[in-house]
């Protein structure tokens, strides 16, 4: 399903002809961008061997571990469409997986003092296929231990049956998740917190 509306504005709760609205307004190529990115990876025409369930199912459980409600709504409603038999485990794996982060141990000797250990996570066994686990623990990993990212975490994957070009989509669908939830979650703090005018117009100089 294709959407019509902006997926930023819709998960930031910004009205059309709002302060907000022109504020983004002012960097039209990095609205349109972020917009492209979501239709590229989560409405993809042909997805190929990574589809769209799996998609959802990545996306929902990345908004619960960031705690954003309205987009773990959104995107479990998307998967609801897809595989409804899903959205309830996912939210019952994120859940589980929920923590703070980021956290994780440097590999480099001068970086060590700065290490933080923290739980490394994977579904219940026999919650998901091999694969949708594989791709939910590494994307836990992506989320709250991104510097433990290892060649053992690909071959992970690799063994769940993830193909080279669907794990890099799966990267490239995590970290936009990242970005977009942060965007989406740092506007909504602003649409909720008034400022005067003067104030929107010069941060969009």
């Amino acid at each position: 399903m294709t959407h019509a509306a902006d997926i930023v504005d819709l998960l930031a709760g910004i009205e059309p002809g709002s302060p907000l609205d022109a504020l983004r307004d002012q960097r039209p190529q990095a609205r349109e961008n972020a917009q492209r990115s979501f239709e590229a990876l989560l409405e993809p025409a042909d997805p190929g061997t990574f589809p769209l369930a799996e998609r959802y199912a990545v996306a929902a459980f990345v908004a619960r571990l960031h705690g954003f409600d309205r987009a773990a709504a959104f995107y479990a409603d998307l998967l609801g469409d897809e595989a409804p038999e899903l959205v309830a485990p996912i939210a019952a794996a994120a859940a589980d997986g929920a923590t703070r982060g980021p956290y994780g141990v440097y590999r480099e000797p001068g970086l060590a003092a700065e290490s933080t250990t923290g739980p490394a996570w994977r579904p219940a066994a026999g919650a998901f296929t091999d694969r949708l686990a594989a791709a939910l623990a590494h994307t836990h990993l992506l989320v709250f231990r991104p510097r433990e990212s290892s060649a053992a975490a690909i071959r992970a994957l690799v063994e769940a049956g993830w193909g080279a070009d669907d794990i890099v989509r799966l990267s490239q669908l995590v970290a936009f998740l990242s970005f977009q939830l942060r965007l989406a979650w740092g506007l909504r703090v602003l649409a909720e917190t008034p400022v005067p005018a003067a104030q929107t117009e010069g941060a969009a100089r």
